[in-house]
């Protein structure tokens, strides 16, 4: 092929490429969440069961069952680092325990993430729908030009400047 067919073989890939795309992100805007939130979301661990009565119910003798048990009743939950867990396990604690400890954890965060994610998912339908409803009210009030055929019932589009009030302006105060 000569270069003249190769330029034009690219210039029309090129074309055809750019009308495939409209310019804008096929990805949705991912609201952050700023660090003052995301200590606000984060639950607090509360140990009522220290880890040191964890330790001495395992040597005790109570088994893992009885011991995430009493976790339950009182209500503790943990944030542990990998080595705190560690530690636990050579000091005695059984695996299903600390494995309650973390996915009970987990579980919390994924909770608390959820809730405020429906939140602001709410907040956002609420604002939607006044949106719409506002969109709703100016489209059928007969002093906008959005009515149901596109024209005022009084004059030309919106007081246009044929007929009516308004001496050309393309819409009157109120319509938005």
């Amino acid at each position: 092929m000569s270069p003249l067919r190769y330029l034009l073989l690219v210039l029309v890939l090129l074309a055809i490429s750019g009308c495939a795309t409209n310019g804008q992100s096929l990805s949705p805007s991912i609201d952050r969440i700023t660090e003052e939130e995301l200590a606000r979301i984060m639950p607090t661990p509360v140990a009522t069961l220290s880890l040191d009565d964890l330790v001495h119910l395992s040597k005790g003798g109570a088994t893992a069952e009885q011991i995430i048990a009493q976790i339950k009743a009182s209500n503790s939950s943990y944030d542990l680092t990998p080595s705190q867990s560690v530690l636990l396990n050579k000091q005695g604690v059984d695996s299903q325990v600390l494995d309650y400890i973390h996915v009970s954890r987990e579980q919390a965060l994924r909770n608390n993430v959820a809730d405020e994610i429906n939140k602001r998912e709410k907040i956002k339908r609420t604002e939607l729908e006044r949106l719409k409803r506002q969109q709703q009210l100016n489209y059928y009030d007969p002093f906008c030009r959005y009515g149901p055929f596109g024209m005022n019932p009084y004059g030309y589009g919106a007081y246009g400047s044929r007929f009516g009030w308004g001496g050309g302006f393309s819409r009157q105060w109120g319509c938005w």
